[in-house]
């Protein structure tokens, strides 16, 4: 039987000839011996270091168990983490404050935001904070009232400000200006339609910097921020400067100066500033995981290809043979293209 069907026009039609099967690649893992050597030594030397660490007599481990969670410790830990906690806090606020007045068409209002970070970042902090220990030299009373005139109410500084309340001030304003710039990258990182469209559906500006800027621009914020947290817990060491000696440093200086045996204490210190650490950063990847919802590429969906009848054609169309003609076949159950006939 004849496989050909007759043609009107006198030719003959063909059927489309099957597809070659293409062979499978056999991948083979490229190998890097230089590589595995590499890694085999870095290996070496950190288990010759920690078996040296642990031998060694100048670390004096069991002082170490000893005072790791001493009492004075404890505490001086505690005031290290509300050192962080309130700096930080006064810093974020001041810090929008800043980084809206960076961003305002008023003149002076930037020139005095510019000003501020200018001063504050271009100074080092630990000056920074011995001026505010010698800050009732400069200032020795806080009046309040009409300027050049009686005061309505006066407080000597030294006694309205103590160590503990001038420690955070001078961190807190030091940080502002870091952050910021911060909250100034994140703001001018959302695209600007997105305020126009809030505009045009009727938001307010506050409704538009609450519900649509703000969120975009916690992506951003959130990273450099967690930076500056991890960074102010190790930057409270220097409020020694203002002077205040109840923080983990400080105080653990304080007691190897008693024992005569500083390296054991600095490794305690440095315990507690590693344990605080250590959570902060967990809670700075959960914050980028929840704020990061929705940014970057789709994974693409595993069932969206040609013949799970779920997805459309992709891939390199094979040439059949020469002069005849291509075929196409679509994936099951993907509708036809032209359900009504017509050409």
């Amino acid at each position: 039987m004849s496989t050909t069907n007759p043609n009107p026009s006198g030719g003959v039609i063909r059927p489309p000839a099957e597809p070659e099967r293409s062979v499978p690649i056999k991948a083979i893992k490229l190998r890097h011996p230089w590589r595995m050597v590499f890694a085999v030594l870095l290996v070496l030397i950190f288990v010759i270091v920690i078996v040296d660490a642990a031998f060694r007599p100048a670390f004096d481990w069991p002082s170490v168990a000893t005072y790791l969670f001493d009492r004075r410790i404890s505490q001086a830990a505690l005031v290290t983490l509300e050192l962080t906690v309130y700096s930080m806090a006064i810093a974020i606020v001041l810090g929008v404050i800043l980084a809206v007045m960076r961003l305002s068409p008023n003149p002076v209002v930037k020139s005095l935001a510019w000003f501020y970070l200018w001063v504050f970042r271009g100074t080092p902090v630990y000056v920074q904070l011995t001026i505010w220990g010698l800050i009732s030299l400069i200032y020795s009373s806080i009046d309040i009232g009409i300027p050049l005139m009686e005061p309505w109410v006066s407080f000597q500084t030294q006694a309205a400000l103590n160590t503990f309340t001038l420690a955070i001030i001078g961190l807190a304003l030091n940080e502002a200006a870091y952050m910021a710039e911060i909250v100034r990258a994140g703001l001018l990182a959302v695209d600007p339609g997105q305020e126009e469209a809030a505009t045009a559906l009727g938001m307010s500006w506050s409704q538009t910097m609450t519900r649509v800027i703000l969120p975009q621009s916690m992506r951003v914020i959130i990273p450099p921020t967690g930076n500056e947290v991890i960074s102010m817990l190790k930057t409270t060491s220097l409020v020694t400067a203002v002077p205040f000696s109840f923080e983990l440093f400080t105080r653990s200086r304080d007691i190897s100066a008693e024992t005569f045996n500083p390296i054991p204490l600095l490794i305690v210190a440095s315990i507690w500033y590693l344990f605080f650490t250590s959570i902060l950063m967990v809670g700075q990847y959960f914050l980028e995981k929840r704020f990061a919802r929705g940014v970057g590429d789709r994974q693409p969906d595993k069932k969206d290809n040609v013949g799970t009848g779920t997805g459309a054609f992709t891939g390199v169309v094979p040439t059949v043979g020469s002069g005849q003609p291509t075929v196409i076949v679509p994936p099951k159950g993907t509708p036809p293209t032209n359900p009504g006939g017509k050409p």
